[in-house]
Parts: structure tokens; sequence; C-alpha cells
């Protein structure tokens, strides 16, 4: 894969790595959940740098045109990721509760926006992040790193829904999982 598409990756997974400091309202530390939650997009960056310095090599596509429709994909798929993140931002008015944290709750819910038509759209970006960097790096590592991504990332969404369930939100929110998907838009698809 070029360096190019490598580059765009690990600048994917930096700006995901990068939110909570850029963005989200911290009123306690980021704990051993959210570390657990975020090691994927670290050991991401790091996959990418070691392809960029020349340690590590993807898996080499039987032909050129799979190789090229793979990393026109990659490309894609984190440009994708990207914007969705920008959109996401651009959606909120204030900075958002970090969910990692017991006493750290939303004031209101968003429906609107990138909301729409996706529950999680931060973490819908930050599948795409990885589906791009499993294609512009096919490798083992960055294969096993998306798996436990999307199960992180289905467990952390499971339990800020149902905490946004049984909280004063509960009747408004349920109405609303019942037409918006979890990460792909989809009337209340998980």
């Amino acid at each position: 894969m070029s360096r190019a598409s490598l580059l765009l990756a690990l600048l994917d997974l930096s700006f995901v790595a990068l939110l909570p400091w850029i963005f989200f309202r911290r009123d306690g530390k980021l704990n051993a959940r959210w570390f657990a939650t975020a090691a994927p997009y670290m050991f991401g960056i790091v996959l990418v740098a070691l392809a960029l310095a020349g340690k590590i090599e993807g898996w080499r596509p039987p032909s050129l045109g799979i190789a090229l429709a793979m990393e026109l994909l990659a490309v894609v798929l984190c440009a994708g990721s990207i914007a969705l993140m920008a959109f996401t931002l651009g959606t909120h008015r204030i900075p958002i509760a970090l969910w990692h944290q017991e006493n750290d709750a939303p004031r209101h819910i968003v429906t609107w926006g990138a909301y729409r038509r996706v529950r999680h759209p931060f973490y819908a970006s930050f599948l795409l992040c990885l589906l791009g960097t499993v294609l512009v790096l096919p490798h083992p590592l960055t294969a096993i790193t998306l798996l436990y991504a999307l199960v992180a990332l289905n467990l952390t969404a499971a339990r800020e829904e149902r905490r946004l369930a049984a909280s004063e939100f509960g009747d408004e929110y349920r109405k609303y999982m019942q037409h918006t998907g979890r990460f792909w838009p989809g009337s209340g698809a998980s």
C-alpha cells in the first residue's frame, strides 16, 4: 500500500485518539474502561507507524487490481471516518459527556445532525477508521484490532443505551432507538 494511504490512516487514528482531549467534557479522569475501549486506536497508531518505518508489512493481494481496489476503499473509509467525526463534532454545541465515568451523564439527548440516522456516530466513525486501516494494512494484527474494537464499542454502546433508557430521557430515547441504527443507518439496527 502507498505511503500516502498509510499516512491518511495514521491521521485518522490520531484524530480518534485525540478526541477526548480536543472536545469531550472531562469531569473526572480517564479510567480503565476508557483505556480498554481506546486501546485499538492506540495500537493501530503503532501498527501503521511500524508499517511506515518498514518494520511490518501487510498481506500482498494476488493482483494489482485487488490491491488498488483495497487502497481506494481504504482511502474512502478513512476520509469518511474523518468527515463523520467532523460532522458529529459540528452537531454538538458544547462538549459532551464521556460515558466511561459514572458521574458524567448527558444533560440532554441529541437526535439531530449526525445522530438523526445513527445513535453512535462517533463509534461508527471509529469503526470506519479501523476498517480502512485493515484495508490499507491488511495484517492479522490490524484485523484483530478491528474485531476487538467492534466488541468493545458494542459493549460500550449497549451500556450507554441502557443508561439512557433508564434515565429521565428514557421514553424519548427508547422511541429514538426504534428508528435509528446503533452504528449504521437503519431502523433500530444494532
